[in-house]
């Protein structure tokens, strides 16, 4: 029997689902990885197409009308099938025991994907997995050209011809030796202040330059760097010895903070706030293993994915 025109596609019903979960369109729109204005023009096309409005909008967010609670009921099920579905062919095509290409950032490789990976090791045991590390744009290159089956960046945006879903939160901070003038500021640094001033920072092409630069452009831009260093162990070693203020994740000092070998200085006017995202290349959807680990990094709690300290790795490149 053939479906009526007025069923919905599956992509437009996992819309609606994450909409009513979350209880925004903008939020659901940055967890599916598609702009607000696509996922608003979609829901306004699912509702033609029904012929009922399905979300009672408002400044507050987004809920569902009567009608809208009784499609969001019927879509979960024919969603939770295909899902079902999905994963019985994924099952037949061997897809389970098998590899998966993973490259990601430096701060995500070290500090995230060990928590990840155990559990994805716990849950599929036989699924054999490659971790690379490359910076930020180097990640979704190697995506893009089909090297990885699944990437993870940091940086405010994702990448041009990728998908992707926030899957962490990370925070950028300034830190300094105990010895340096900054150690004994009171007053928070201006981002004026630190626009002015020469840091040790990480190379272009990386997720924690991309966002330093888009925070300090309001100021004018940042000035020339003091050094330009390939790792966050290079970075904390250089604030250490006293080379001058760094920026870097939070995740990567944690432990120096809290024995202060370094000290993080206090801000102002500036947000270094940035999301953590798993990427693939638009129009395709991760499948087999890539899935089911995308799926842990959502379930996977915070305390378990950051180890007390950074993990060995192959790949010698960094983000």
């Amino acid at each position: 029997m053939a479906l009526s025109s007025h069923v919905p596609e599956i992509g437009a019903l996992e819309l609606l689902l994450t909409v009513v979960r979350l209880g925004s369109v903008g939020r659901a729109a940055a967890e599916l990885g598609i702009s607000q204005p696509a996922a608003s023009a979609r829901i306004k096309g699912m509702e033609r197409q029904i012929g009922v409005a399905l979300l009672e909008r408002s400044p507050r967010g987004s809920r569902p009308t009567e009608a809208g609670r009784l499609v969001v009921e019927w879509a979960r099920g024919v969603v939770e099938a295909a899902q079902a579905l999905d994963a019985g062919i994924d099952a037949l095509r061997g897809r389970r025991d098998t590899r998966l290409r993973v490259v990601a950032s430096l701060t995500v490789a070290e500090y995230l994907m060990p928590g990840w990976l155990l559990a994805l090791h716990e849950s599929s045991p036989g699924t054999a997995v490659t971790l690379r590390t490359a910076n930020s744009a180097d990640v979704a290159a190697h995506v893009l050209a089909g090297e990885a089956d699944l990437g993870f960046v940091e940086g405010p945006h994702t990448p041009p011809g990728l998908a992707g879903a926030v899957v962490a939160a990370d925070r950028l901070v300034v830190v300094v030796s105990p010895g340096h003038p900054w150690a004994r500021r009171r007053a928070p640094l201006t981002g004026a202040e630190l626009a002015a001033t020469a840091l040790v920072l990480r190379e272009p092409g990386s997720g924690t330059r991309e966002v330093l630069d888009q925070a300090l452009a309001p100021f004018g831009g940042g000035s020339a760097p003091r050094l330009e260093l390939a790792s966050s162990t290079a970075l904390k070693a250089a604030a250490m010895t006293g080379a001058g203020p760094v920026c870097l994740s939070e995740l990567a000092v944690m432990e120096e903070l809290a024995t202060r070998r370094l000290v993080e200085v206090p801000l102002s006017g500036i947000d270094l706030h940035r999301p953590l995202r798993a990427v693939w290349p638009a129009g395709q959807r991760p499948a087999g293993p890539a899935r089911e680990l995308l799926g842990l990094t959502r379930k996977l709690p915070r305390d378990r994915s950051v180890p007390s300290g950074p993990v060995r790795r192959k790949s010698s490149s960094e983000s």
